[in-house]
């Protein structure tokens, strides 16, 4: 005897789907969907085009990859990592999030970090945030966000708070103070990348380089910040960090 519950289910799974009914859509849906099918029409005229220019780069694409590069940035849609480095598929290996935050104890960036480096055997790795930034502008705020949010941002929270007690923001419009974290963030970023004991073991074996980046949303364009560290630093670093 098939219990009420699967015999329920049963009869509306039987039931005829009907494709013929008039279905109607507000405009907000209709302008998403002809968004959507026009990005597949761009991609064909993409593909085309691409395919004539470079008839090598797909099948080469789909026997592996080989990124010289690891990209942790935001989840930003004005940050497309491969369009503003005019690079090509295949070239970086990409993780981003929201507000480009990278924490030991984030299982996702972190198994990027461990599969780069190790599989890919990635060259540089580039910590990238950006100007605008609405995690960063959210985190000098005081207002609730709401989900997971709130609890994300956190570490930048606390970055915010470290830098105001050392004065960071004085006599600094909100612009300015917002690059300030901007910068802070990406370096935190770099630092929390350096200690990773895949990442100094890679250093030392084979000359791995960590960058930290800011694009500017406004100018198009990237500038790599100083997050250089000195003798005695690195040293430190491979002394407490290094594992196995």
């Amino acid at each position: 005897m098939i219990p009420r519950s699967v015999s329920s289910f049963a009869s509306c799974y039987k039931a005829p789907l009907r494709f013929h009914q008039k279905l109607t859509f507000s405009s907000s849906r209709t302008r998403s969907e002809n968004t959507f099918h026009k990005f597949l029409a761009n991609n064909k005229q993409w593909h085309q085009k691409t395919s004539s220019d470079k008839p090598d780069l797909f099948p080469s694409c789909a026997k592996g990859q080989a990124p010289p590069v690891l990209w942790l940035g935001c989840s930003d849609s004005r940050v497309p990592e491969t369009t503003l480095c005019n690079a090509q598929p295949g070239d970086i290996f990409v993780h981003r999030n929201i507000a480009n935050i990278i924490s030991p104890h984030d299982m996702s960036s972190q198994s990027v970090i461990f599969y780069a480096v190790n599989a890919l055997k990635v060259k540089h790795i580039v910590v990238c945030g950006h100007t605008s930034c609405g995690g960063v502008a959210a985190a000098l705020g005081q207002g609730k966000i709401g989900g997971t949010l709130d609890g994300w941002l956190m570490p930048i929270r606390e970055l915010r708070s470290s830098l105001a007690a050392k004065g960071a923001f004085e006599g600094k419009d909100d612009k300015e103070q917002a690059l300030t974290l901007v910068g802070a963030n990406v370096q935190r970023g770099v630092d929390v990348v350096r200690k990773n004991p895949e990442v100094v073991k890679a250093q030392e074996e084979r000359g791995l380089t960590v960058h930290g980046c800011i694009y500017d949303v406004g100018s198009g364009q990237l500038t790599e910040l100083d997050t250089g560290e000195g003798h005695e630093d690195l040293k430190q670093r491979m002394e407490h960090f290094k594992v196995g």
